[in-house]
């Protein structure tokens, strides 16, 4: 638990953001609610969609029972190359910042074992994957000297004074690498039923940073903060499990479900917690922390559409059943148990994927809608003048998120590369610097603290541009 205890009160989103570290709630959602979602460069290229189709281990990624519809095994291997771009408004000014990485992004199989005997099963097939993303994120947000926050302080003569600490800049920045084992099973009846399960394995390595830069009017110097309990890092582990049905309707005509479980998270943590000591200095101790994190349950319908073996269409839909929930070690889960409940809605995502075949070769493309995980949010916050105010906010903390994808393969027989790209974007509004005195959860430097009641939020533009070469072999 947090050394600092907080005042418990009635939560709003205001007093939150004065209670804790921003990334808190980010990470809650961007990472231990979004699992990754990387896989062939097929199921890239179609966004996703693949819930009534199925067919080879990325089914493990959206309906386990899609394993059932394979009738021959196949192994394959992702290289992914990752270019994400953030770039950070306010106040006229923007600055941008891009990270390029490049990994393996999934390793997948299945084993198909078709039964010879008179039964109505026809197969029964194992399948696994391993998805591995980076997680690493920087923004960015300009100064802005109209922001002005007032700091009594005490001059080398030892005589009060009030000092002025203008905005210079803030930067969120996180490093990590997250990643997803799936191991299942699928089952054809009769060649028009396929039923699916799967154990999820989850792993999250990460380290946190929130800091800022203000300039003191006093001594015109320039100063660096972190926020209270910032940096930190995380090792995290995860297990969920799914099941899902497919059905053929007709030859034509394919409808799914899949059901997740939530997502059951151990977070070890080590953290900086700032305090100042009885000389009037200010000091920064290590602690270490364990929480328990629930993430929600997830259910998807698809529908699928192959009106011949060259074409094929595909439609999931996924909805979140239950929302975020830490398990209650002090008052800090508290408030993060309901700020969820009061702020977090539901996911909601659309995905829309086609394959086309000519001949061996074949092409495909998908779109895929995220809605924002939050509700519109009041806080107290600056504006562009330096002013203080309530201010309601769309889209704050994390925004809508747009997917298209593309791609071509070849099938040379026994030996298949394929190759993808994916277009993602999202805008959102981006709060910081709010702190609460009473509490010490302002931002810290070596010489002294600043706390304000009031964020300043910034624009982000977040545009990843995804690239992904398979190869494959079937046997």
């Amino acid at each position: 638990m947090l050394k600092k205890s907080l005042v418990l009160m009635g939560i709003t989103a205001a007093f939150y953001l004065q209670a804790q570290d921003i990334s808190v709630i980010r990470n809650s959602v961007d990472v231990y609610s979004n699992t990754p979602m990387v896989g062939s460069s097929k199921f890239n290229a179609m966004a996703g969609s693949n819930g009534a189709l199925g067919g080879d281990a990325t089914s493990l990624l959206t309906n386990p029972a899609g394993l059932g519809v394979a009738i021959a095994g196949d192994v394959s291997v992702t290289l992914s190359v990752d270019n994400n771009k953030n770039t950070g408004s306010l106040a006229g000014a923007s600055s941008n910042y891009t990270i390029n990485k490049a990994n393996i992004g999934n390793v997948g199989g299945v084993a198909t074992f078709q039964l010879m005997t008179e039964s109505p099963w026809k197969f029964i097939n194992l399948g696994a994957s391993l998805s591995t993303q980076t997680i690493e994120n920087y923004v960015e947000s300009p100064g802005n000297t109209n922001i002005s926050i007032a700091k009594d302080l005490v001059d080398s003569n030892g005589n009060a004074v009030v000092g002025n600490l203008a905005y210079l800049g803030h930067a969120y920045n996180r490093y990590g690498t997250q990643t997803k084992f799936n191991l299942g099973v699928g089952a054809n009846y009769n060649n028009s039923l396929y039923l699916g399960a799967s154990i999820n394995m989850h792993y999250v390595d990460l380290e946190q940073y929130d800091s800022a830069k203000f300039g003191l009017d006093l001594d015109n110097t320039a100063y660096s903060f972190d926020k209270q309990y910032t940096p930190y890092s995380e090792k995290s582990n995860g297990f969920s499990a799914s099941v899902g049905v497919i059905g053929k309707i007709t030859n034509q005509l394919r409808l799914g479900a899949s059901i997740e479980s939530p997502t059951w998270w151990s977070l070890d943590r080590i953290y900086t917690d700032y305090y100042t000591g009885t000389d009037g200095y200010i000091y920064a101790d290590n602690f270490v922390e364990d929480r328990r994190f629930r993430s929600p349950m997830k259910a998807t319908l698809s529908g699928a559409f192959v009106p011949t073996k060259n074409f094929a269409i595909n439609v999931d839909y996924t909805l979140g059943l239950t929302k975020p929930q830490y398990k209650v070690q002090g008052e800090a889960e508290s408030e993060l148990n309901s700020f969820f409940s009061d702020s977090y809605k539901n996911l909601s995502e659309i995905k829309v994927g086609a394959e086309y075949r000519i001949k061996s070769l074949r092409l495909r493309g998908g779109y895929s809608y995220a809605s924002s995980p939050f509700d519109n949010l009041t806080i107290s916050a600056f504006d562009n003048n330096g002013n203080a105010g309530d201010r309601s906010y769309s889209n704050l903390i994390l925004g809508d998120r747009n997917t298209i994808g593309a791609g071509v393969g070849y099938d040379f027989g026994k030996f298949f590369i394929d190759a993808a790209y994916q277009n993602i974007t999202s805008e959102y509004k981006n709060p910081f610097i709010s702190g609460n005195e009473s509490f010490g959860t302002g931002y810290y430097s070596g010489d002294f603290d600043v706390a304000t009641p009031n964020s300043i939020v910034s624009d982000v533009k977040n545009v990843r541009n995804n690239f992904f070469v398979t190869v494959g072999w079937k046997f």
